[in-house]
């Protein structure tokens, strides 16, 4: 059963309102202070999650127990990261699950990493290359934070020079020049595995899907996720003004034995 009492050492949400929310670290003695008073962890250790608590000037927070999706959205970051509504469709179209072998490059601060480690738990493993070692290290971090760095192994290496894996069950990557790793991709991955590629830019596209046409993959294709909130309330209920619109595209596809007649088709 998951522990529903907050204890030393948790991270927590506290919950102001939909727009001001802090995810911080439960430690006996310390004190968090926000610009609506401070809150003392010693008065949260051992209430049930979902508690309401009130601060210093009296103002009530809610304490909830972080999301991934939190994690993700508050993680330390040097990059662009990820986001949820497109982590969700790379893992869904992934196929990946407990016990899942993942290669992923580059890694950037973590973000679609904690998620790949998050859904490959207890028995499998996220392979995660990333040419610059601070963003790796970032990265450590924020899955540490997480309780995922057991599920990941960082690589710093070029993944363009080749793939140390294989019989993977999917590749994903999100870098500048995917279609240079077609080719590792396909050796590294199990027959009829899966291949994600992320990119901000139709030319990345272009090239990645002429690649993995070149490279005896099948299934190709590409999407693109966009998401809009709704303003919900009696008589005023409307879409978003802003919205999370374009963030990339992302292409599928998945591994076929070479000399398959239905490449010839495609």
């Amino acid at each position: 059963m998951t522990k529903q009492k907050i204890s030393e050492g948790d991270y927590i949400l506290l919950y102001l309102n939909q727009r001001k929310t802090y995810m911080v670290k439960v430690e006996t003695g310390k004190t968090f202070h926000t610009h609506k008073g401070f809150i003392k962890f010693d008065d949260l250790i051992g209430k049930e999650y979902g508690s309401a608590v009130q601060s210093s000037l009296g103002i009530e927070f809610v304490v909830l127990k972080p999301l991934l999706r939190d994690f993700i959205m508050k993680s330390a970051r040097q990059t662009q990261i990820t986001y949820p509504k497109d982590i969700a469709l790379i893992v869904m179209f992934s196929g990946i699950g407990p016990g899942s072998r993942v290669v992923e490059a580059g890694t950037g601060t973590g973000a679609l990493t904690t998620a790949l480690a998050y859904y490959v738990k207890p028995e499998g493993k996220v392979y995660s290359y990333e040419i610059r070692e601070e963003f790796s290290k970032t990265a450590e971090k924020n899955l540490k934070r997480a309780g995922l760095i057991d599920f990941v192994e960082l690589k710093n290496k070029d993944v363009t020079a080749g793939i140390d894996e294989n019989d993977a069950d999917a590749v994903i990557l999100d870098l500048a020049t995917p279609w240079l790793v077609i080719p590792h991709a396909y050796n590294a991955l199990k027959p009829c595995g899966t291949l994600v590629s992320f990119s901000p830019t139709i030319d990345q596209v272009v090239k990645t899907v002429e690649a993995l046409r070149e490279n005896c993959f099948v299934d190709i294709e590409t999407v693109e996720c966009l998401m809009r909130g709704m303003q919900t309330e009696r008589g005023k209920t409307r879409p978003q003004t802003l919205m999370t619109g374009h963030t990339g595209y992302i292409t599928f596809a998945r591994k076929a034995f070479r000399g398959s007649d239905t490449l010839a088709k495609e």
